[in-house]
């Protein structure tokens, strides 16, 4: 039994841009605690978070790590996550864990854009958040930083400490009313913060306007309330480096940040006699067992490590729970307490709590497991992640890097959903793709460095689509005599486009009558159609789009078989094509591009020159701009060194799918040109 309860917890996502010092004060706030001698530094790799050898390498976080101690009666979980928008989803996927988001906001740099996503995607989420200016000592005018997060995200983003001394030092408002700060009296954001509190309580608000004041000890429900219901998103100063604000932050993540019983439920749903229902489980340990995956790691010592978050009940050793559908029972031998790469066994993960298993094959990210008391088919509501649109083709280098990429491959794919596998049929490619070329920079090395494989990586060709734009008929008739029975079989269709917006983006019906062509035959002839589809026949790109209606046809009592309709049909569907005016369609992006703001117009001019289109920009604070806009996938495969050398290393961007377009006549004709279609070996 754990000495601390399911109150005594504190869960908290440490997000933020890239170079915010996430790792430095989640180090601070270890050694204040005495969890550690001493805090390590990021450029000397000797954090507890940053212990793989690339991260140490390249001096910024790659991947989440989750690392406690107690304090003040508290018993604290941290997750670190990184902060480049490349790992993005590495930090979304540490929300389900956690009662409340934790932003570190640069006070030197001012709010990043990854800062205003993530952000925005953890009020959705219906978490709590508080932000933290870090680097107070080498910011210019924290006055401006303070009014800079108020436009980007409201005026319910107040502080309960405030900066003294040019930021040497840090003062508590939301108890303290005497005495100056390097923004203005303390008294005045003292008044601001109990006001936006008391708002969520009506008769704390009678209180306050009939005395004038309401005492500190009844602010605490309200506050929690207030941070539930995102009518407060408190503000604290710190230099982490040197451990200036660490403390009081501390006092107020165990002071005023919601336990598991207090934050908002993680929502869940599960299935029961057919029918679907939602479950928000409140951390209680007297509940049935429900914990979910929200992390796995492929660990060189103990092998597959699931790290999950207890949200009833309690698991502990040598229990088995039911996995996902309800059906399958897992056996966990043992769980662990995480501090960084170090892993403790403990006896049990309470509700609330945050812990690992190891060697257990089946658990998967986003597993969840229960009792199976609840119902089937458990599933936390999906998270918003980044689709990954940033490829490279690789093969291996050798026949040995061959034999052991799909195993490699599979095992990193298990430990990133933002990062994919991709076997391209229209392109004969073996594609990887994530969030950026950091991103897969890294996957290659991990490839090499953890796997042993080396690869070979070129760009990816453009994975096209076929469709057509315009109603058609085709025939064919199948005839083959060969000595004694023959082949025979005919078909009359006609095709049509479908809405761009189709669930299938195929649809095949029989419109014949009178026997015309026997019922057994129609899924020959639609046999024959899909594979059309599969292969194209205009650029060998897979086809969508299309309504096919087999409307007359003719066969033989003899010599009508499947494999004569099935010709029947791919020939007359090959014909109906070729008089549709097929077109090719191509992927296109969305874009959102950070930059100085001075800047819009080249980049702009630039996107032109790439058939880009701007869909609006957006202003942010410290004179950054966002460019949002839509392009080809094809003319922004290389984009991020096009933005490294016209901004010389400041700008970023995210790239995700959005829909496909019909190609220009120009690249149409070209890619159709290099077609060269295999030779049938049916006719």
């Amino acid at each position: 039994m754990p000495k601390y309860t399911t109150e005594d917890i504190r869960n908290i996502a440490v997000v933020g841009g890239p170079g915010t010092g996430k790792t430095t004060l989640v180090e601070a706030m270890l050694a204040a605690a005495g969890a550690i001698g001493r805090a390590g530094r990021v450029e000397d790799g000797t954090t507890l978070c940053d212990y793989d050898d690339i991260e140490k390498e390249m001096k910024h976080s790659l991947d989440s790590a989750l690392v406690h101690f107690d304090y003040g009666g508290a018993h604290i979980n941290l997750i670190d996550t990184p902060g480049s928008s490349d790992f993005l989803g590495k930090a979304i996927g540490a929300f389900p864990a956690v009662e409340t988001v934790m932003v570190v906001i640069d006070a030197a740099a001012g709010v990043h854009q990854v800062t205003q996503r993530l952000m925005k995607i953890a009020q959705e989420r219906n978490l709590p958040r508080m932000i933290v200016v870090n680097r107070i000592d080498a910011a210019e005018d924290l006055a401006q930083v303070v009014a800079d997060i108020k436009e980007a995200f409201g005026n319910i983003c107040l502080p309960v400490n405030l900066p003294a001394d040019g930021g040497k030092r840090v003062v508590d408002c939301f108890r303290n009313t005497a005495g100056e700060s390097d923004l203005g009296a303390v008294d005045d954001f003292h008044t601001a913060i109990h006001e936006q509190i008391i708002e969520v309580d009506e008769e704390l608000m009678q209180r306050y306007l009939e005395q004038g004041k309401v005492a500190h000890a009844d602010l605490h429900a309200p506050f929690e309330k207030a941070l539930r219901e995102a009518h407060l998103v408190p503000i604290c100063f710190t230099a982490a480096r040197d451990g200036i604000g660490v403390k009081e932050l501390l006092d107020v993540i165990v002071g005023l940040c919601p336990n598991p019983t207090e934050g908002n439920p993680r929502p869940f749903e599960y299935d029961r006699d057919g029918t679907t229902h939602a479950l928000a489980p409140i951390a209680d340990r007297t509940k049935p067992l429900l914990a979910h995956v929200f992390k796995v790691s492929a660990d060189p010592y103990v092998g597959k490590l699931a790290v999950f978050k207890v949200h009833q009940g309690s698991l502990g050793h040598n229990v088995q729970p039911k996995l996902d559908d309800g059906r399958k029972p897992i056996r966990v031998s043992h769980v662990f307490k995480l501090q960084g790469k170090a892993h403790a066994e403990v006896d049990e993960i309470i509700a609330g709590d945050i812990g690992a298993c190891a060697k257990i094959d089946e658990i998967h990210t986003d597993s969840v497991l229960h009792d199976g008391t609840i119902g089937e088919h458990i599933h936390l509501r999906p998270l918003p992640l980044p689709r990954p649109m940033y490829g490279l083709a690789i093969e291996g280098a050798n026949k040995n890097a061959e034999n052991k990429l799909g195993e490699a491959l599979a095992k990193m794919a298990g430990e990133d959903p933002t990062f994919e596998i991709d076997r391209v049929a229209a392109t004969h490619q073996l594609v990887i793709r994530g969030l950026g070329e950091l991103h897969l920079r890294v996957k290659l090395r991990l490839l090499k460095d953890r796997y042993g494989v080396e690869v070979r990586t070129e760009q990816p060709k453009v994975a096209y689509k076929e469709t057509i734009t315009a109603k058609a008929d085709g025939h064919h008739r199948h005839k083959k005599q060969t000595g004694g029975a023959g082949q025979f079989g005919e078909v009359f269709l006609r095709i049509e486009p479908l809405p761009a917006d189709h669930a299938e983006g195929f649809e095949f019906v029989d419109d014949t009558f009178g026997g015309s062509v026997p019922r057994q035959f129609m899924p020959a002839i639609e046999k024959g159609i899909r594979g059309v589809l599969a292969s194209g026949c205009v650029a060998g790109y897979p086809m969508q789009g299309v309504r096919v209606a087999v409307y007359d046809g003719k066969h033989h009592p003899v010599d009508s078989k499947e494999v004569a309709f099935i010709t029947a049909g791919k020939r007359a569907f090959i014909d109906a094509v070729s008089k549709a005016r097929p077109a090719l369609l191509e992927p296109f992006v969305k874009l959102d591009i950070t930059i100085p703001a001075d800047m819009i117009g080249d980049i702009a001019g630039d996107l032109s020159s790439k058939r880009g289109r701007i869909q609006g920009t957006e202003m942010l604070p410290g004179n950054q701009a966002v460019v949002k806009a839509e392009a080809p996938l094809s003319e922004v495969m290389t984009y991020a060194s096009t933005l490294k050398s016209m901004t010389g290393g400041v700008g970023s961007y995210t790239m995700e799918y959005s829909h496909d377009e019909q190609a220009p006549p120009n690249i149409q004709a070209s890619v159709v040109a290099a077609y060269k279609p295999h030779s049938d070996d049916d006719e």
